[in-house]
């Protein structure tokens, strides 16, 4: 067996400490309800306090509470009573109900409740006194006092900003080392390999400490990092400690609360299905080594998935409570793996039928999946590559290794179908701290180095310790061709959970888009128009400040005035943002178009069509605006359609403005399940029924009317749900007449592909449409959706 690079050198054991600016105060510092759940190692439930003030934090007559995630008006919140102190710069551990099974105690608490709290979704509050709290919403809990702090988790619906991710029976959510609080929970904590310690400093790496290398044994043991990942995606070690694993350290993570390092093996074995790397994971401590030291690693190896295993995502296999013994200093890193056009199968994943590939030999040359999973944790490097996804406020950036499949004019990569996942693409993000800022169309020109990691955002990526420099592709904002005298032209956007707690910036930014890049359409019909206070949650549903401000918005960007219709929802009863009371709008040119107002639409009054006229040939809307059936269980908690009756030039015109629900909850493309479930599909599909048929409806009693369907429907064109609205040839889904590498309206994970629909009737002849990408492909955005316009002559 060969030894590691630089094994004859000096031998340092490393503690892991802490090395971050202080918190002002005490805050919760981490969560964990798996206590004794299946899989779970630790037999307790339990809550951390942190302390990172100057002073210890004195917590005599205070307690933390707990409520369920998905609260009820009869829900009420469990107490813990605590006391004493959490010391200055330290911590202060909470015990709470026990499980069956686990085999690994809690440090010694420093108080202890009965609580069992979910694994998955829940909401944690230290509160300065010991009377239960009766807040049930994010906004009244806000406004509590007492509340020193909260923390949600999963899908709590009581939280800061949004909830925490990554909690599960194995997985805790917890901050990072400098207790940073932003009063945003999901930016704050994230899911990680629990971690209790006490006021004494006890624990921190789950119960008893993984077991010590003597300092004298500096001999590699019995198992090395391919023996480690094995040759499917869970380890054969899983579970188990490890002792001595040989490596040299390639890369380093030193911020946030997933800190670590890579190491890969320099002596690898013949296998192409088993990765010679794997990452330690320090949680919230700053790694003590650097790349190019020869370490061995003493650790228990744990299957960790990003975003919780009941997100369908793939796991990571990482060393969890290291302790690590640095050999030597300046070794040559192992040599970075090529991905060019000719590395990854075009094949994406195998076809498990729905089931889980997990336990499916891995297969590095059939499936990119595949590949990616034999070489997680190595270092992989890339060429001057495309940008097929523009960047993230991280600095984030999704590039192409293929080139040359599935390209867009405009330099992206569409996504044509399910059947056809494009396996070139990769996620590129960044350990050095950079934050390129690129366009789609873009190059990533020169190297970029670093080891291959997986998130429940992307899938795999490279982390980059050599980060290539954005070169121009010189892409530019589409400009629309502005509608002649004789010509309707009704628009569609998405601008993105718009209120008055928006900056003015942003409505200026809109505005701009209708104004100069829409061409002021007569019509605009806008989805996620949100109420006059946004995501505050106080009953209030109208929107009439965000219009108005809207409105006064484009004609300063010197559009027309335009005029407005909608119909309020009920409080908390549309889905979007909480509190946010999101709706669709219709915006119109009162110049140029006439709206038919009808009275009596309301949140729970449906539309229909009636029949006037002496021939009972003419028809109407009974309410105008309306809505669509909108008590249907189709539209629980999701947004309604709005349609109204407008004339134009003497014509009449059916407008119907869709915002479908979104696809939350369905299985990632790169998760364990192949192909994935869509879950979310199921809902859209009775949506798409109900517009259908209310259309259907309408045509058989004009066959000559003019409807025009539009808006965000979160789905593609040839997915179930779109299929479904054209079923009968009622509807043409305009985006099937564009040529297929431009059927694009949105970005996501590097694919460029379809949200955003305009659908027209058959007495509609000759339609000129267009998508105007103004925003999807820029890592400068207004929205993330671009929109599109029809003209109709």
């Amino acid at each position: 067996m060969a030894l590691p690079v630089g094994l004859a050198g000096s031998l340092i054991v490393l503690p892991f400490t802490a090395q971050a600016t202080p918190s002002p105060d005490a805050v919760i510092s981490e969560v964990f309800g798996g206590g004794g759940n299946s899989g779970a190692t630790l037999t307790n439930d339990f809550i951390e306090l942190g302390n990172a003030g100057d002073g210890p934090f004195d917590l005599t007559g205070w307690s933390v509470q707990y409520l369920s995630g998905s609260p009820t008006s009869t829900s009420k919140w469990q107490v813990t009573e605590i006391n004493g102190a959490i010391p200055a710069g330290g911590s202060y551990l909470i015990e709470e109900a026990k499980g069956s099974g686990g085999d690994t105690a809690l440090p010694a608490p420093d108080a202890a409740g009965t609580i069992a709290m979910s694994a998955s979704s829940g909401t944690i509050a230290l509160v300065r006194s010991t009377t239960p709290l009766t807040c049930l919403t994010a906004a009244d809990c806000a406004a509590d006092t007492n509340v020193k702090d909260l923390v949600g988790f999963g899908t709590a619906a009581v939280r800061e900003t949004s909830p925490a991710t990554g909690a599960d029976n194995t997985h805790s959510v917890a901050r990072d080392a400098a207790l940073t609080d932003t009063d945003n929970n999901s930016a704050d904590f994230s899911g990680a390999t629990p971690t209790p310690r006490n006021s004494t400093g006890a624990g921190g790496g789950g119960g008893e400490p993984s077991p010590t290398p003597s300092p004298t044994n500096t001999t590699p043991g019995e198992l090395r990092i391919h023996d480690i990942q094995g040759t499917t995606r869970i380890s054969p070690q899983a579970g188990k400690t490890v002792t001595n694993v040989p490596g040299v350290v390639t890369a380093v993570r030193g911020t946030g609360s997933s800190r670590g390092f890579w190491i890969q093996d320099t002596a690898p074995d013949d296998n192409p299905a088993t990765s010679e790397g794997v990452f330690v994971f320090t949680g919230s401590s700053t790694p003590q080594v650097k790349a190019g030291d020869s370490v061995l690693v003493t650790a228990k190896v744990t299957e960790y998935y990003p975003g919780g295993q009941s997100s369908g995502s793939q796991s990571v296999t990482e060393l969890t409570g290291a302790t690590t013994v640095v050999l030597s200093s300046g070794n040559p890193l192992p040599a970075a793996e090529l991905i060019d056009a000719k590395t990854l199968p075009e094949t994406y994943a195998p076809d498990a039928k729905g089931l889980s590939i997990e336990s499916l030999p891995l297969k590095p040359g059939n499936y990119a999946l595949d590949w990616f999973e034999s070489r997680e944790g190595m270092l992989v490097q890339i060429g001057d590559s495309r940008v097929v996804g523009a960047s993230n406020a991280y600095g984030e950036t999704w590039v192409t290794t293929k080139p040359k499949q599935n390209p867009t004019p405009r330099g992206g990569t569409v996504y044509p179908s399910y059947a056809e996942v494009n396996s070139g693409r990769l996620l590129i993000g960044s350990l050095t701290g950079d934050k390129p800022a690129a366009n789609v169309g873009d190059t990533l020109a020169g190297t970029t180095t670093g080891p291959l990691d997986y998130a429940n955002y992307g899938g795999y990526g490279l982390q980059a310790t050599t980060l290539g420099t954005v070169k121009s592709g010189g892409l530019k904002p589409e400009v629309a061709t502005k509608g002649k005298t004789d010509e309707l032209s009704v628009a569609t956007y998405n601008v993105e959970n718009l209120d008055p707690t928006d900056p003015q910036a942003k409505f200026d930014r809109l505005a701009e888009g209708i104004v100069k890049n829409l061409a002021t359409p007569d019509i605009v019909s806008l989805e996620e128009i949100q109420d006059n206070n946004g995501a505050k949650d106080d009953g209030t549903v109208a929107a009439d400040k965000t219009l108005a401000q809207f409105v006064a918005a484009i004609q300063a960007a010197g559009g027309p005035a335009y005029d407005w219709r909608s119909v309020d929802p009920t409080d908390k009863a549309d889905g979007g943002e909480p509190g946010g009371n999101i709706r669709n709008v219709f915006l119109f040119n009162p110049k140029r178009v006439g709206f038919v107002d009808r009275p009596g639409g309301d949140a729970t009054t449906a539309t229909k069509v009636v029949t006037t006229g002496k021939n009972g040939k003419d028809i109407t809307l009974s309410v105008s605006p309306g809505r669509i059936n909108p008590t249907s269980d189709a539209w629980k908690s999701s947004r309604k359609p709005l349609v109204g009756e407008f004339t134009f030039r003497g014509e009449q015109v059916f407008v119907i403005g869709n915002h479908f629900n979104s696809k939350g909850g369905d299985q990632p493309t790169h998760g364990a399940f192949q192909p994935p479930k869509l879950g979310s599909e199921t809902q859209r599909l009775t949506q798409a029924k109900e517009v259908h048929d209310f259309v259907a409806g309408l045509l058989a009693k004009d066959k000559k009317a003019k409807v025009v369907v539009l808006g965000d429907l979160n789905d593609y064109q040839f997915s179930k749900p779109v299929t479904t609205l054209t079923q009968g040839k009622i509807l043409t889904d305009l985006m099937d007449a564009l040529p297929k590498n431009e059927r694009y309206s949105y970005v996501y994970d590097g694919n460029s592909q379809t949200l955003d629909h305009i659908l027209v009737s058959p007495a509609i002849k000759k339609p000129a449409y267009d998508v105007v990408h103004i925003n999807a492909e820029f890592a400068d955005q207004a929205s993330d959706h671009d929109p599109q316009v029809v003209r109709i002559k």
